[in-house]
C-alpha cells in the first residue's frame, strides 16, 4: 500500500515576490493591480504534483491558469508541495487567508466556491511562524 505522503498527489504553494507594483490581465478576472511583496498561491494537482510544480517554474510556457499571469510578470521564489491522497487545496487557501493581509478575490479558484487561493503578505511569509504553522500542520497530517 503506498502511503499518502509518497504519492504524486496534493496540494502546493508558490510563493510569489512581486518586486513593485503591477498589472495583470488573467483571463475573465479582467486588469488586477497587485502591490509589491509576496503573495502564496495555493493549488492542487491530484496527480503529478511534481510535474505541476516543474512547470510553474518554466519561464516559457502557454498561459493557461490564472497563476500562469501572475508567474509571467513576477518571481516564483519558492515552492512547496504537501503531499496527500486527499483534496487539501481550499481548506489550505482558507487557512492561509485568516493569515494573509489580504487575497485577490476569484483568484485560482474558477473551479470551487473559494473566495480566492491568492494571498498578499507584505513580506516574506517564509519568516511568518503562523505561515510556518500551518505549512507543518499540513505536512504532518496528510
Amino acid at each position: 500500500m503506498c502511503r499518502p505522503y509518497s504519492r504524486d498527489s496534493g496540494a502546493y504553494l508558490l510563493i510569489i515576490q512581486v518586486k513593485k507594483r503591477l498589472k495583470i490581465t488573467p483571463g475573465s478576472l479582467g486588469t488586477l493591480t497587485l502591490n509589491s511583496g509576496s503573495y502564496v498561491y495555493v493549488g492542487s494537482a491530484m496527480r503529478n504534483l511534481e510535474s505541476r510544480i516543474k512547470r510553474h517554474h518554466q519561464k516559457r510556457k502557454k498561459l493557461y491558469w490564472h497563476v500562469d499571469y501572475l508567474l509571467d510578470s513576477a518571481d516564483l521564489a519558492k515552492s512547496l508541495p504537501i503531499r496527500s491522497a486527499r483534496r487539501i487545496e481550499c481548506a489550505l487557501a482558507g487557512n492561509i487567508a485568516q493569515i494573509a493581509q489580504s487575497s485577490v478575490a476569484g483568484f485560482g479558484c474558477s473551479d470551487c466556491s473559494c473566495p480566492s487561493h491568492l494571498h498578499y503578505f507584505p513580506d516574506d511569509p517564509l519568516k511568518n511562524e503562523r505561515f510556518l504553522f500551518i505549512v507543518q500542520r499540513y505536512r504532518s497530517y496528510t
